[in-house]
């Protein structure tokens, strides 16, 4: 049971955070590739009424095939936006991201083999904790497959020093993140990869606390 006196909550309505990391490579040997991607959007109602709708726009892709000169490098710029919102005063956390696999199918809904942590990858929802990595430089070999979050949001902790979130709280049913630009630097990986956003989103009403997400569509890393 989950003592609600404990649960922080943050004003963060609306709040965009941009993450800028990684430049453009314009050089004819470095050709890139932009991708559109369509984004998406899912509605679920939870078990106590509860109306959550989480939208993924804007999103693309700019990728580089071989940052490091050799097959086994693949480098991208990736970026979204994610909006939420949650009937009633129901408030929570956005947690984006990205799956990156190497000669692994991430296509179903989730991904397998190599995944951090205990989350449940099988369906369309990321139960709590997800388990992803702060960082977007993966090593990855055949068969792998590792998430991260594109969030690093630097904020004081309870007693004054630094801590760093990889979410954006909001409350009174709605909030939003934006990234841009964001970098996927691959290594390891001697056949296809692929990548794909998630937008996994933490639900708190008065009666329930749950965890919801949104996938992207997969796109090559080449």
């Amino acid at each position: 049971m989950i003592n609600r006196k404990n649960v922080a909550r943050v004003a963060g309505v609306g709040a965009a955070a941009t993450v800028a990391l990684g430049l453009f490579s314009t050089g004819a040997a470095n050709a890139d590739t932009f991708v559109p991607l369509p984004g998406g959007s899912i509605t679920k109602t939870l078990s106590d009424g509860t109306v959550v709708t989480i939208s993924l726009t804007g999103e693309s892709a700019n990728i580089n095939p071989s940052m490091g000169s050799t097959p086994l490098h693949r480098n991208a710029w990736v970026s979204g936006s994610a909006q939420v919102s949650v009937s009633g005063d129901g408030g929570g956390s956005i947690f984006p991201g990205y799956t990156v696999g190497c000669q692994v199918n991430i296509s179903g809904g989730g991904a397998t083999g190599g995944v951090e942590g205990t989350a449940d990858w099988s369906g369309d929802t990321v139960t709590g904790g997800v388990g992803a990595t702060s960082g977007a430089n993966l090593t990855l070999g055949p068969g792998q497959s590792q998430s991260f979050y594109v969030l690093d949001l630097e904020q004081a902790d309870d007693f004054g020093n630094e801590a760093h979130k990889k979410r954006n709280k909001f409350k009174n049913g709605s909030g939003s993140v934006t990234w841009a630009d964001e970098t996927i630097g691959l290594t390891g990986c001697a056949g296809y990869a692929q990548a794909r956003a998630f937008v996994s989103v933490e639900v708190e009403t008065d009666n329930v606390i749950t965890w919801t997400t949104l996938w992207g569509q997969p796109f090559s890393l080449g």
